[in-house]
């Protein structure tokens, strides 16, 4: 059975591409964003968002480690996702929704910019891309977005999209899960 990060990986590695275009819309110290940017090659590119300076800088130094240039890092929130990426389709995105680790817990993603980000992301979408949430609740807020998050997923066309979820059921402390949205057409 695999745990939570590693699903939400696998599912990013079974779509993305050499050449495709990638969203981390939360990049807090880089590890999703330095995967999308092996998955989308040299040809491809991904743009990494976060709201916290120290997000960027902690993305940027992984990066730098990597040798990685394929990455494009944006001081703004996920929910202005098309003011970066113009006209360009996306093979896949993903969320870590709740707050940087290490960091301020008062300072956490907010249900209205999520689901506006998802919205967005979701327009531009290739048919077969996917749009994974990873949804950290155990925290003051969590459970807002949480609720949020999930009952616009589930209320999302199912001719268009197909929404999973998977999650540890048996397990104290409010566990995070995984939303996975994979559109159909």
């Amino acid at each position: 059975m695999k745990r939570i990060i590693p699903y939400a990986h696998g599912l990013l590695q079974e779509v993305v591409q050499d050449g495709d275009v990638a969203i981390d819309a939360t990049c807090g110290n880089g590890h999703d964003t330095l995967l999308l940017s092996r998955l989308v090659g040299i040809n491809g590119e991904v743009h990494s968002f976060d709201i916290q300076e120290q997000a960027i800088t902690n993305t940027s130094q992984l990066l730098k480690e990597n040798d990685v240039t394929n990455v494009q890092l944006h001081l703004d929130g996920h929910e202005n996702v098309d003011k970066y990426l113009h006209d360009k389709a996306i093979r896949a995105a993903i969320f870590n929704l709740g707050y940087l680790p290490g960091e301020d817990h008062s300072i956490i993603t907010k249900p209205e910019t999520t689901i506006e980000a998802i919205q967005k992301i979701q327009d531009r979408l290739v048919t077969g891309g996917r749009i994974v949430l990873v949804i950290y609740h155990g925290h003051e807020g969590g459970r807002e977005e949480k609720e949020s998050v999930v009952s616009y997923c589930e209320a999302l066309d199912q001719k268009h999209f197909e929404v999973t979820r998977y999650e540890f059921i048996n397990q104290i402390n409010l566990p995070p899960f995984v939303v996975a949205i994979e559109k159909r057409k």
